[in-house]
């Protein structure tokens, strides 16, 4: 089903790898999160394999991102709540997309420290292409463990194929700036699927100077 409409649920993290949530989502490719990511989530893996070592992991909750305030704001206070009722003392935030998803990680955020449980966010950022612009759509007090996988405006240069599948046409619909010289192809990194991944399979990070 679309889970747009769904309420945030409860997921055993063993049915995350099983498959249990699909790709659907339409956002920059950069943010795009495919079945294969969510099958092989790392927070999810890395969890997993500390379970009952060094800590206890509960679950996985996973909530829809809405558009309308008041849908935010129920939204994430029943994720909170269901953390809650989880006994977390801490939780790890991922998201796909950016805007208003990474509204909804600060409200979840706030509410979750205002009960006593501690946040780590991660998330990509639209600093601009030299990173000196604000690279999240929201920000809170609260959100003081931030973990960074890229900026998605960084401009890199692709160099010339040997062989080409499709048309120059084609890169005009792309998200993410794009021009060539002395034929080769400079873009944005938000042109590429997964390449700041926010379940934090990408290895890119963005350090504060």
């Amino acid at each position: 089903m679309d889970c747009k409409g769904i309420l945030p649920t409860v997921l055993n993290p063993l049915e995350m790898m099983d498959g249990a949530i699909v790709s659907g989502n339409c956002v920059s490719a950069c943010d795009k999160n495919t079945t294969f990511h969510y099958m092989n989530d790392p927070v999810v893996d890395q969890l997993l394999r500390k379970n009952g070592k060094d800590i206890c992991f509960a679950g996985v909750v996973v909530t829809p991102s809405k558009v309308r305030l008041a849908e935010k704001e129920k939204c994430t206070s029943f994720a909170v709540n269901l953390c809650n009722m989880l006994h977390a003392d801490g939780i790890i935030l991922t998201e796909e997309g950016f805007g208003n998803p990474e509204v909804d990680m600060m409200m979840v955020c706030a509410k979750a420290k205002a009960i006593g449980i501690e946040s780590v966010l991660i998330g990509d950022e639209y600093a601009g292409p030299d990173g000196l612009s604000q690279g999240l759509a929201d920000v809170t007090p609260e959100a003081d463990a931030f973990v960074s996988v890229g900026n998605a405006n960084e401009v890199i240069e692709i160099p010339t194929m040997r062989e080409v599948l499709g048309y120059d046409e084609t890169l005009e619909t792309l998200a993410g700036g794009r021009r060539k010289l002395n034929g080769k192809l400079q873009v944005e990194l938000q042109v590429f699927t997964g390449s700041t991944n926010a379940l934090g399979y990408s290895k890119l990070r963005c350090l504060e100077y």
